[in-house]
């Protein structure tokens, strides 16, 4: 269900070499997911170049996603209520979207930890539980409101 009890700052620290080298890679490609937002036929138009960028990126995103889901465990909902949230907040643009999407996603499992950890004394519940219990109607809801 995943969940971060019995993590300290050793585990934090082995994220550190991913956080450092990748994290900075996809804010710097902003530009170009912006461009690809906009539809193969125009980002190329623009003169991105629509096969690598996207070969690079999904790097990229496996690569964090990897190191967050070995370190915490498969909590899957934050990665997709986080950005629809973030979305709702500061708009389509990726510069201002996706440092939003990190915290918003840090602020949803902090939160989740807490409630686990405090609402259901003396048991914990995991906070990929707390998160799935709360993200999944929120996520069916917004599945229904797409056309």
């Amino acid at each position: 269900a995943g969940s971060v009890w019995g993590r300290d700052w050793v585990h934090a620290a082995a994220l550190l070499p991913w956080i450092i080298i990748v994290l900075p890679y996809v804010l710097s490609q902003t530009r170009s997911l912006n461009n690809l937002s906009l539809g193969d036929e125009t980002a190329a138009g623009i003169g991105t170049n629509v096969k690598r960028q996207r070969l690079l990126l999904l790097g990229a995103a496996v690569a964090l996603s990897s190191a967050s889901v070995s370190m915490a465990g498969g909590i899957g909902f934050i990665g997709l209520i986080a950005p629809h949230l973030a979305r709702r907040l500061v708009g389509p643009m990726y510069q201002h979207l996706l440092p939003v999407a990190c915290f918003v996603g840090v602020v949803i499992l902090v939160v989740s930890d807490t409630i686990g950890r405090s609402v259901f004394q003396p048991n914990a519940i995991p906070a990929g539980v707390v998160v799935a219990v709360v993200g999944a109607p929120y996520f069916l809801f917004l599945l229904s409101r797409t056309k």
